[in-house]
């Protein structure tokens, strides 16, 4: 069995925040105790409300943000075990592509100076050769030579996102975290950046974490979903089984609450009650506050992430029936 690109074994970040004189600092639970794996040519799809943690977590698999505990093993090295020179090596094989492109792109420099910056950094190649790598990396986000001397303000809200997915593949990297790469865009602008992300995957054969609110996005573009509920993954698997027969009440719950059309008219219904704090999650199962399955072991006893058929995993004391 080939082992996978990406492990993540129970990692978790906490935050502290207030504090003053008279008051002790929280800890707010932003990601606490998440596991799960990507394999090389694969798109794992995070899923889940604002504010459960999906953003911190693609951050932290790339050490943007630093962890509290816990592990990310990528290619088979323990990224939390590297020091600054080796962790600035890996960084040539995993990049990211920001939710919003004109905050990711400085205003002051040109599209070519922007694309470049990477391997100028990395101290990748000469001059001649970088220019090659530039005119190679507007064609494939198509884009066009002269864009190189424009600024980033010139472009469309799609223009600059693609200016952004050709930053992150200057330096061939094997894995891109994607924050909610398209979230930003019109409908139609969104189809065209989903579609050439999935076009550089097979001609690149890259391998995605995509983060998204949007259950379309992700039912387009993953193989295989993971469901973060308060900063906990409550379900992962194929994205079939994910969307066909959903097993943990939350990700029932997200699905039913999601606008769909049924004979010309849209209806959702929302999933009942707020969501926690993490800064004060409730003990037990995190979602026995709005669940309607919810028994007495439920607010007590926090059960496991455990496998519930192939490939399929749920965090829940009742899981619903299989299919």
């Amino acid at each position: 069995m080939t082992p996978p690109l990406l492990q993540v074994t129970d990692l978790v970040k906490h935050f502290e925040t207030g504090g003053g004189l008279f008051s002790r600092p929280r800890q707010v639970r932003a990601v606490d105790g998440v596991s799960f794996d990507i394999t090389s040519g694969e798109t794992l799809g995070l899923v889940g409300e604002s504010g459960c943690g999906k953003t911190t977590l693609g951050r932290l698999v790339l050490r943007l943000v630093e962890p509290t505990s816990g592990a990310i093993e990528f290619d088979g090295r323990d990224l939390t075990r590297l020091d600054a020179p080796g962790m600035r090596a890996m960084r040539q094989q995993m990049q990211i592509v920001f939710q919003d492109p004109m905050g990711a792109l400085n205003p002051r420099m040109t599209v070519g100076d922007l694309i470049l910056e990477p391997l100028v950094i990395h101290g990748v190649g000469d001059v001649v050769s970088r220019q090659r790598r530039l005119l190679d990396l507007l064609g494939l986000v198509g884009l066009a030579s002269y864009h190189a001397s424009r600024f980033p303000h010139e472009f469309s809200g799609g223009q600059r996102q693609r200016i952004c997915i050709a930053r992150a593949l200057a330096l061939n990297p094997r894995f891109l975290v994607c924050d909610e790469a398209a979230s930003a865009l019109d409908v139609s602008i969104q189809a065209q950046i989903l579609n050439l992300l999935a076009d550089l995957k097979a001609e690149l054969g890259l391998t995605y974490l995509f983060i998204s609110h949007d259950l379309g996005v992700i039912r387009h573009i993953s193989d295989r979903v993971a469901v973060m509920y308060l900063g906990q993954v409550v379900e992962i698997g194929a994205k079939s089984g994910i969307f066909a027969a959903p097993r943990h009440p939350y990700t029932r719950a997200l699905l039913n609450s999601a606008p769909s059309r049924n004979r010309g008219k849209t209806r959702f219904a929302a999933i009942a009650g707020d969501l926690p704090s993490p800064a004060n999650p409730p003990p037990g199962c995190r979602f026995h506050t709005r669940c309607p399955k919810a028994q007495a072991c439920c607010r007590t006893d926090m059960p496991a992430l455990a496998a519930i058929g192939p490939g399929h995993a749920a965090a829940c004391h009742f899981p619903e029936p299989g299919p």
